[in-house]
């Protein structure tokens, strides 16, 4: 709903523009206000103009009231990759049981294009109703139906709240749910809660290039969207005793402009599936230099494990990006993170402080990795990594 300026009604006075927290507001040359591009839509300046000269206008097919008691409960998105669920899908039913049973509502799952026992499966890691479309046009993945057949889904039984994984796929289509529904999107979360006083969701994620950690409303738009990074949530117990019930959908109008040929997939030169490992050895600036990652290989070769790198270590060309870990590589979740000369910036610790156990060694005493650390190492790295080969490669004999 966009909001313009009665150019008849205004005279110049600039309350609007002192009012305006986003600098959106300015007075041209013809003594008149206007509202450029910077707009969030915050609606503080329809109030404060003394003439009412700002007006917001009505979207054509826009809701004319909204009663958020209408919506109920809370829905993820079942991603199925080659017929098998995305482990994110698992993750996000942990954080969504959660929410649900905060808000005592339900929770749901919707699955398009794999069988009826994966449905089942949902169930069993905490759904208690699936939606489920077992139509082989789902099978390949493609925005148009997947995005057509979530919208129509939620204007029939309108959820509160709707969590999808911020994956290729989850990326690709779920804005355009949000567009379609009119109502408000929060990517890439790293942590969900609910406000108490009035139940909306709280939506964390990194913000102004990860310096700080912004909570997001939506509490005027309802379902409230988010997407969330894989290896961020954490699964609940799986019940193999669980009942639930399973919604067969209908799939009607499938026909699309784009058509899905051949999928490729993505390889990594890390040596195992970084964001799959059980074991991950992760370095920083702290190394000095490419040769620094060697003694890390090492410890990798000997533990079985993983590689992975801060931006700052990637920037400095000592490694390729597919290694980095953080806001603006990939997120991880391993049994055991060990990372070493890495001082913890908030964009690298999004992508790793969901770790069971997290080793930090440090030569400052006052890095903030020490804040999430398990157990922490003050010392040179280039001394305490060769003791630490040394003697497990004495256990190992």
């Amino acid at each position: 709903m966009p909001i313009i300026v009665d150019r008849d009604k205004c005279t110049g006075c600039e309350t609007c523009v002192s009012v305006c927290p986003f600098d959106a507001i300015k007075i041209k040359d013809d003594g008149k206000a206007f509202i450029n591009e910077y707009c969030q839509m915050c609606m503080a300046c329809l109030s404060a103009c003394p003439e009412g000269a700002i007006i917001e206008i009505k979207e054509e097919g826009a809701p004319a009231s909204y009663q958020p008691s209408d919506y109920k409960g809370v829905w993820v998105f079942a991603e199925q990759r080659e017929g098998s669920i995305a482990a994110v899908s698992l993750e996000l039913l942990g954080a969504g049981r959660r929410l649900a049973d905060e808000l005592k509502t339900e929770l749901s799952a919707v699955l398009f294009g794999a069988s009826e026992k994966d449905a089942n499966e949902l169930i069993k890691w905490g759904a208690d109703t699936v939606y489920h479309s077992g139509n082989a046009a789902f099978e390949k993945f493609n925005d148009e139906p997947y995005s057509r057949l979530l919208v129509n889904l939620i204007k029939e039984y309108k959820p509160a709240i709707v969590l999808a994984g911020a994956t290729p796929i989850g990326r690709s289509f779920i804005p355009r749910v949000a567009a379609r529904l009119r109502t408000g999107l929060t990517a890439d979360c790293t942590s969900l809660g609910i406000d108490k006083d009035t139940g909306n969701l709280l939506q964390v994620r990194p913000a102004f290039g990860g310096n700080i950690m912004a909570t997001i409303l939506c509490p005027n738009h309802r379902p409230q969207i988010a997407t969330v990074r894989p290896r961020v949530m954490k699964k609940t117990e799986y019940n193999p005793e669980k009942k639930g019930k399973i919604i067969p959908v209908r799939a009607e109008n499938l026909s699309c402009r784009t058509k899905v040929t051949d999928t490729v997939k993505e390889t990594s030169e890390s040596r195992f599936n970084l964001q799959e490992a059980d074991i991950i050895i992760a370095g920083g600036r702290g190394l000095g230099d490419a040769k620094g990652f060697n003694l890390l290989f090492e410890l990798a070769e000997i533990l079985e494990g993983s590689i992975a790198a801060s931006r700052a270590a990637v920037d400095e060309g000592w490694i390729q990006y597919s290694h980095q870990v953080g806001q603006t590589g990939k997120t991880v979740c391993p049994k055991i993170y060990i990372a070493c000369g890495i001082s913890g910036a908030v964009q690298h610790l999004v992508g790793m402080q969901s770790s069971d156990i997290i080793i930090a060694i440090n030569k400052n005493p006052e890095a903030p990795i020490f804040n999430v650390a398990t157990y922490g190492i003050v010392g040179d790295l280039f001394e305490a990594l060769p003791l630490l080969i040394k003697k497990l490669k004495e256990i190992k004999g």
